[in-house]
């Protein structure tokens, strides 16, 4: 291991201790207690809002309820679902998958929390254009003195937002599939550049037409993927309960892989927030952004997040990747490469074909969003009047993320999402009365019309 990659594995392990999973998790529950379970008991609501019959036009913001959830999703279901599990279950063992889940379902309450502030809280740039964002909830509801966290906030987006995460496992997979694990030593950048003009033609038309794109991809690729794992679970039924088991005791057990209980939580816990990244605060741009007055309507939209991207993407790549168990030899293997030897193995060539396609709209939208995030951290700290500068730098960290090593990568990003949970979840917790108080508001006028 190179001085580099030690670097940033110590970085990631040092954000990524004890402190920040007692925030996470502590505040979740926090959130869950002081909101009496709103955001459970009202999951209809949400998907009540997802279908458009709250729906306002002429509300402050740029784009709709839908597109507002679909940007989100797009940054969170990234390969991060595919990947970035595989490498929690090789780090951590079955166990790593069940906090995973924890996460998730904590974080439910969690995103309903951030992203109401999200619009409770818009702030104008320095064009004077309405924007959302942890920095922009800092600022306008905090006192003076935690100004600071709002420039962390921004400051570590900008690293974690970066395309490098997903450039890198998607060129690895295309290598594989194009190349058979031989690939000359021109086709990383080849890739890299290819990518980042694909990238490049969409966000510089601007968040509309992000989430317009996808909302076009994104239902047809969790179709596929739900397809694909059903094909392998039917075809190993039998094996399917043990490995339930196996998930829920190394979760439990002083000697699971990764460090033991302690070890295994914090690796499922830090995997879970990469992938739904309840807390981290990067969804609540874009969530920010969407047209409405009612901050609540909004966080009630946000919760169906973590549902969608951790409790049912992530676990159909878990359940494949554990039946296959060529976690326990990986060898080589890491990542990406990891799950596409699982889905191969089950399903032969197609299987690594269909991968191929979910992995390309994955990690697709998920730069797509990022961008986004990227130039809104980036105009918050030097002025909105330089954020179109922001594309030319976030495409060509497509290339440079596409030519270097996964464990670097995977550790920098991972880090910066850690350091940006910390004023998310510090700013949501002190502001969480006013969203417990606006909630119980919302809901019982809402009860009143019906």
């Amino acid at each position: 291991m190179n001085s580099l990659e030690t670097f940033a594995q110590q970085f990631a392990d040092t954000v990524w201790g004890t402190p920040l999973v007692i925030l996470l998790l502590g505040g979740g529950l926090f959130f869950c207690f002081i909101s009496r379970a709103t955001p459970y008991r009202h999951m209809g609501h949400g998907i009540a809002v997802l279908l458009g019959r709250y729906d306002t036009p002429d509300a402050a913001g740029e784009i709709s309820h839908k597109q507002a959830l679909a940007a989100a999703l797009s940054n969170t279901m990234g390969l991060g679902n595919i990947a970035g599990v595989a490498l929690a279950i090789v780090a951590g063992g079955p166990g790593a998958v069940f906090w995973m889940w924890v996460s998730a379902i904590v974080g439910i309450a969690t995103k309903f929390f951030t992203c109401s502030l999200g619009v409770m809280y818009r702030g104008k740039d320095s064009l004077g254009n309405l924007q959302g964002g942890p920095m922009y909830v800092i600022r306008e509801a905090l006192p003076k003195p935690f100004y600071p966290l709002a420039v962390l906030f921004a400051l570590a987006g900008l690293i974690g937002t970066l395309p490098m995460f997903q450039a890198n496992q998607l060129t690895a997979l295309i290598q594989d599939t194009a190349f058979g694990g031989s690939a000359p030593a021109w086709a990383p950048l080849l890739i890299g550049v290819s990518l980042a003009s694909v990238i490049g033609s969409v966000i510089f038309g601007g968040l509309p037409r992000v989430a317009n794109v996808a909302i076009a991809l994104l239902p047809t690729m969790v179709t596929v993927y739900l397809l694909m794992t059903a094909w392998v679970v039917i075809n190993h039924l039998s094996g399917v309960p043990g490995i339930l088991l196996s998930i829920v005791s190394e979760a439990l057990s002083p000697t699971a892989v990764g460090g033991g209980f302690l070890g295994v939580m914090l690796i499922g816990i830090s995997r879970g927030a990469f992938s739904n990244e309840a807390g981290v605060g990067t969804e609540v741009m874009a969530h920010g952004a969407a047209k409405t007055n009612e901050p609540i309507r909004e966080g009630m939209l946000a919760t169906l997040g973590p549902v969608f991207d951790t409790l049912i993407v992530c676990t159909c790549t878990a359940i494949v990747i554990l039946l296959s168990g060529n976690w326990q030899q990986p060898g080589e293997l890491s990542g990406i490469t990891l799950t596409a030897n699982a889905f191969q193995g089950q399903m032969g060539g197609l299987g690594l074909v269909l991968l191929g396609f979910v992995a390309l709209i994955l990690s697709t939208t998920t730069m797509f969003t990022g961008w986004y995030y990227g130039a809104k951290c980036f105009g918050f700290l030097v002025g909105a009047q330089w954020q179109p500068y922001f594309r030319w730098f976030f495409v060509l960290a497509v290339i440079f993320g596409a030519t270097v090593s996964i464990d670097v990568v995977f550790n920098l990003i991972s880090a910066s999402y850690g350091l940006m949970a910390i004023p998310t979840m510090i700013s949501s917790i002190l502001l969480a009365p006013k969203v417990a108080t606006a909630s119980q508001d919302y809901f019982a006028a809402l009860s009143c019309k019906t």
